[in-house]
């Protein structure tokens, strides 16, 4: 016996048993066999190794869910039913170490305690109903952590659980997506850089490598979504607006009735929640359905180690498609050829806005970016960066026609965000937006891009950048879209927007300040409150308050779409946003009412108090 083939041996030895690659799961098929109304699923737990990215790239051992007689995958089997069906599941835990506890083998809708234990090495039978149509998922654990905690080892260790209601018929006409979200601490004994590791994926796959979905103008789409991760994920829409038809959790589902259903372009996600939702592509080209999370779509999600950059906005962070984006994302492709207008409409209107940097003289190499709309035949100086960048107003139904000329030291774009644009080439994804043989480049330093399109309805939006936008965003690089009806004026003394955002610092900013001026209303009057939030690393909660705790606002809108009226109520002044996320109310102050306008982040980090004195009419 050869030296080599004995040190392959020894090698192989000390590497302990083979672990299969688990496969990506993409939710098409049902796992299981259905017999007289009854599904039996034999499912197996065991280690695996995970390829989140190339299918040749880096790879990590995981915990993983297999049916018998095949492959584990990332998430784990789906198991699709019609109700009234029962469900036979015949479980094997071969992971070494601690019990396996299994959340979600039950029938729906049933309780957040329900649980299976399988012990390592053994088997177990369970039997019972599925219950309510809806959408949910199961989940495992042997780290004891619950679904706001499981991160490591076990983060995998789901699937799809999708009860269908009695009499479907035919192929689902939806498509099921499960995140992932694993995280690893770095190694404090090893010397520095200590670096973590981080990864997040839809249905086993992080952009690029995440599937491409293709439809034709006019189809009506249908998905299910699934956060059996730690995190929140405020999910947006490039390009059109969705209708969210239910919401829901692991162990419980709503679907809406017609008229408590809504518009929305962004959607939070708590961890353990589901949604529902359709949509109609209108516009040909490629889009985007990605998290609004910086971190959640960045170049630090990766198997391998990423050390914080050297240059704080770098330019190899920006290619969308190989490596600047990942994470969270989805690739659309359009098909088709919309309707346009006849021609000899009126000209666009022409609008001319700069990107400009000045650099942190107490952070070298770091830079304060903002947006400033040229006024006039005056151009702004090179170096001149206010302090809140320009908000943009324009009307319904009045086309643009916008010149931005960069002025950074660094490439960007700029991503119209709520807008139904027509020409998916301006939607502001540099190296995708467009369609194949025709995408938008990045706007370089020095160089200009011209977008044109026609805002189809009024509300509350955003521009903002989407080019390395975790920092980006943070420097100052987002502001304010009003669409106004035709007629309409925007009146500062009644229209007040909050735009919320973070330093690059991660410190709060409210219109560009960290602290924000004292907020003058005037009793009796009717206020328009617009609220966004684009702060990459925060969900917020919003309070407007008195001295005996949050006063009453009336609902107007959410992510510029007006809410229906059944939706369009007077409630306690309270509102959670996750990036990405507007919302729209009215407001009429009382005399002699001193308030506050109260900011914080939902987790621990940073909070703004904005007094508010009501002066009498």
């Amino acid at each position: 016996m050869s030296a080599l083939l004995l040190w392959a041996m020894l090698a192989a030895s000390l590497a302990g048993p083979a672990r299969p690659a688990a496969g990506a799961n993409d939710n098409r098929a049902a796992a299981g066999v259905i017999h007289d109304g009854v599904l039996t699923l034999r499912l197996r737990a065991l280690e695996a190794g995970w390829f989140p990215e190339a299918d040749s790239g880096p790879s990590q051992v995981i915990q993983a869910f297999a049916e018998e007689g095949h492959r584990p995958t990332i998430p784990g089997p789906l198991i699709r039913v019609p109700t009234g069906t029962m469900i036979r599941v015949v479980i094997r835990n071969a992971l070494p170490g601690p019990t396996l506890t299994i959340y979600g083998l039950h029938t729906r809708p049933g309780r957040a305690d329900d649980t299976v234990q399988v012990r390592a090495g053994a088997t177990r039978e369970i039997s019972f109903a599925a219950g309510a149509p809806g959408t949910y998922f199961y989940w495992g654990s042997t780290s004891g952590r619950d679904i706001e905690q499981r991160d490591g080892a076990d983060s995998q260790l789901d699937g799809a659980f999708i009860v269908d209601s009695a009499g479907t018929a035919g192929p689902p006409a939806d498509r099921i997506f499960v995140m992932g979200a694993w995280h690893e601490n770095p190694d404090t004994t090893g010397p520095k850089p200590w670096i973590p590791r981080d990864m997040m994926v839809i249905n086993g796959k992080s952009w690029p490598y995440t599937e491409r979905l293709n439809y034709q103008i006019g189809d009506t789409v249908h998905w299910r979504w699934l956060n059996p991760t730690s995190d929140a994920h405020p999910m947006h829409l490039h390009g059109f607006y969705f209708t969210v038809t239910g919401r829901g959790a692991w162990a419980a589902d709503t679907a809406y009735s017609p008229d408590g259903e809504r518009l929305a372009v962004t959607e939070t996600m708590l961890p353990g929640g589901t949604m529902t939702l359709r949509w109609v592509p209108t516009e040909p080209g490629n889009w985007l359905f990605h998290c609004h999370f910086g971190l959640h779509v960045s170049h630090f999600l990766s198997l391998n180690k990423i050390p914080d950059d050297t240059i704080p906005d770098s330019p190899a962070e920006v290619d969308h498609t190989a490596g600047g984006m990942r994470g969270l994302v989805l690739g659309i492709h359009v098909r088709g050829a919309a309707p346009r207008p006849a021609a000899g409409a009126k000209a666009p209107r022409p609008i001319r806005l700069f990107m400009q940097a000045a650099p942190l003289k107490e952070r070298p190499r770091f830079y304060t970016y903002a947006f400033v709309v040229q006024q006039g035949d005056s151009t702004p100086a090179a170096d001149s960066v206010p302090q809140r960048s320009s908000p943009l107003v324009l009307r319904r139904g009045e086309a643009v026609r916008i010149t931005m000329v960069n002025r950074l030291p660094y490439p960007s774009a700029v991503h119209w965000h709520g807008i139904e644009i027509q020409n998916s080439y301006v939607d502001g994804v540099p190296g995708w937006s467009g369609s194949s043989g025709h995408v938008a480049p990045l706007v370089m330093p020095g160089d200009s891009f011209t977008v044109s399109f026609t805002p189809p309805r009024a509300g509350t939006f955003i521009y903002h950048s989407h080019s390395n936008e975790y920092y980006q965003i943070a420097a100052g690089l987002a502001a304010p879209l009003i669409v106004l009806d035709s007629g309409a004026v925007y009146d500062s003394a009644t229209d007040r927007t909050f735009l919320i955002n973070q330093g690059i610092d991660a410190s709060g900013r409210l219109n560009g300040k960290s602290a924000p001026d004292t907020l003058r209303l005037t009793a009796g009057l009717q206020y328009r409150f617009r609220f966004i939030n684009i702060a990459p690393d925060w969900r917020v909660r919003v309070t407007l308050a008195d001295s005996s705790g949050p006063v009453q606002w009336r609902s107007v809108a959410k992510d510029g779409a007006d809410l229906p009226p059944r939706q369009a109520t007077t409630r306690a002044a309270e509102l959670k946003m996750g990036p990405g996320e507007t919302a729209d109310f009215s407001f009429t102050p009382e005399p002699g009412r001193p308030m506050a306008l109260e900011i914080a982040t939902q987790l621990k980090g940073w909070g703004m108090k904005v007094p508010i004195v009501v002066d009498a009419r």
